[in-house]
This record gives structure tokens, sequence and C-alpha cells, in this order.
């Protein structure tokens, strides 16, 4: 019995370690997403719409798009002043950032 208890309390530590970790990751990816749009300055307006995360901004030339590719977006399309982002599962997350800091 007190195997069981030692195994499930590293499991535990193991398992707040790999969430911890996680999250930093999370907050750096969208740190370098933010600045990858020409910082939070040229950050007009952002909005989720399914999958997808639509910025639009003051300059689109400020914009790394082969940066945000290779943090992982799945596809990038530019029409105007507007980027359509399609990031996959974290797109939420990132817009709640960027409007927090949009604050």
């Amino acid at each position: 019995m007190e195997k069981y208890i030692i195994i499930f309390i590293i499991f535990l530590i193991i398992l707040l370690a790999v969430l911890k970790s996680t999250r930093k990751d999370a907050q750096l990816e969208i740190n370098k997403l933010l600045e990858y749009l020409g910082g939070k300055d040229n950050i007009v307006s952002s909005e989720y719409n399914l999958s997808r995360f639509i910025v639009t901004l003051r300059d689109v030339a400020k914009v790394n798009k082969e940066a945000i590719q290779k943090l992982g977006a799945k596809g990038i399309v530019e029409i105007d002043n507007q980027l359509k982002i399609i990031p996959g599962s974290n797109s939420k997350q990132l817009k709640k950032y960027i409007n927090d800091l949009k604050k």
C-alpha cells in the first residue's frame, strides 16, 4: 500500500512539472508571435473564428510570416492589412493574450 502512495505522489510531482513547463513554453510562443506580428502597437484588432486567428494590423510589412510558420502555423492568408493565421488548438489563448496586452 505504501508503494502505491509513493508512486502516486511521484506521478503527481511529474505531472505538475510537465504542466508548468508547458505553460512557460506557451507563454514564450505567444511572446514570439507578438514580436513576429510587429509588436503590440502594430495590432489594431484580433478575432477568433473557428480554427482561425484573425489579426488586423497597422503595417503588414512589419510581419515575419516565415517565423510565424516556424512557430507552427498551419497557414497564413494575407488580405489587405489583415492576416488570417491557422495556428491549431491554441488560437483562443493567443487572442486572449493579445487582447490583454492591448489594454
